[in-house]
This record gives C-alpha cells, sequence and structure tokens, in this order.
C-alpha cells in the first residue's frame, strides 16, 4: 500500500498508522483522510492486527486539525464523500 500522508506498519500484531505531514504539524488534507481510512480498512481486513496505534510525524504536534491551504477541498461533496 503506497500513500503519500500516511504511513501504514504492522509488527507484533500492531498496526501503526503515521499522520506523516509534519511540515505542516500533520494538518489533515482530503487525501490525509482518505489515505487513513485507507489504513484503517487495511487494518480491520487483516485477520493477524489487534491493536492500532494512530500517531503524527514529527515532535511538535500530533496534528493541527483541517489544513486552512487546502480549505477549497472541503466543500460539501467532499464532506459527504468523507
Amino acid at each position: 500500500m503506497t500513500m503519500q500522508d500516511v504511513l501504514y506498519e504492522v509488527a507484533d500484531r500492531v498496526a501503526t498508522i503515521t499522520i506523516n505531514r509534519p511540515e505542516v504539524l500533520n494538518a489533515f488534507r482530503l487525501k490525509t483522510i482518505e489515505e487513513l481510512t485507507q489504513a484503517f480498512d487495511a487494518a480491520d481486513d487483516d485477520p493477524n492486527v489487534r491493536v492500532v496505534v494512530l500517531t503524527g510525524a514529527g515532535d511538535r504536534a500530533f496534528s493541527t486539525g483541517g489544513d486552512v491551504e487546502m480549505e477549497d477541498e472541503f466543500d460539501g461533496k467532499a464532506g459527504r464523500h468523507v
């Protein structure tokens, strides 16, 4: 699974999902939400996964929430899609 905004790995029955946008304090854009959904679906579909850890890359913030630079991406249609 190749993703740009999210890292996904499984080790010892633990899936680690990392929001990987430290340059913007892991702010969410539509692509981030789509990739998080893919990662959680992958963990749900894997019978070897017993625990999921959600974390953010970098050492300054887990996530600042929505990326205001990507505000145009979040219209009514995108909201229904997510």
